[in-house]
């Protein structure tokens, strides 16, 4: 079996799983084109990398399926003057793709030793706008706040109220929400004042969000 082209397999993965099913902002795609997903999967998962599917990338968590992650950065509508905050980081992927859109992100991780990996990762990538740290991202990250969008890449029963208090006025937190711990609605909520305007944007199934403001 010959070596993957890698390229065109990125290619195609924009082609058929995000513009054709939908993606339509050019700057999510134009990102998601860009950061080697292979990169951030297990080495014997290289091969089906651009795959439209969640992958295992150890201690029982996963990278999401490629559309899944535009799909979420899409409704985040991120700008490039904006901080982002990432709740369950895992290996880093989607951190890696919107630091190519907002001016910085920190990712939370509670694995500790993704949360390493990944670190160790963006550095080798040289993605210098992005910061991931191990901890409860269910509780956000007080000391930094506020931010202008949160996406939380973990199934939380409910909205964690930690989070929205660190929402800037304007700002937009995309979440999968739902009783069960393994399918969940994803929704946004775009911040103005004391409001919170919800919209709900399909079915998802993420792994659980485990900590004080989760499972």
């Amino acid at each position: 079996m010959g070596r993957i082209d890698q390229a065109a397999a990125r290619a195609r993965m924009v082609a058929e799983h995000l513009r054709g099913r939908g993606i339509g902002d050019e700057r999510v795609l134009r990102a998601m084109g860009e950061v080697p997903r292979e990169r951030f999967v297990r080495p014997e998962d290289e091969g089906r990398a651009y795959a439209d599917r969640a992958l295992p990338i150890g201690h029982d968590q996963t990278i999401s399926q490629p559309y899944v992650v535009a799909l979420m950065l899409e409704a985040l509508a991120l700008r490039p003057e904006d901080r982002l905050l990432e709740i369950g980081a895992g290996s880093g992927y989607a951190v890696a793709v919107a630091a190519r859109l907002c001016a910085s992100v920190l990712g939370i991780e509670r694995v500790e030793p993704l949360a390493v990996a990944a670190a160790r990762r963006l550095e080798e990538l040289g993605v210098a706008n992005a910061v991931i740290r191990a901890g409860d991202g269910s509780l956000g990250a007080p000391d930094e706040a506020p931010f202008d969008a949160i996406l939380v890449s973990a199934g939380a029963p409910a909205v964690a109220p930690a989070l929205l208090e660190q929402l800037a006025d304007g700002g937009r937190y995309v979440a999968p929400i739902g009783r069960s711990s393994w399918a969940q609605e994803l929704v946004r909520y775009t911040r103005d004042g004391e409001e919170y305007r919800r919209t709900a944007l399909g079915g998802v199934a993420f792994v659980p969000l485990i900590g004080a403001g989760g499972w």
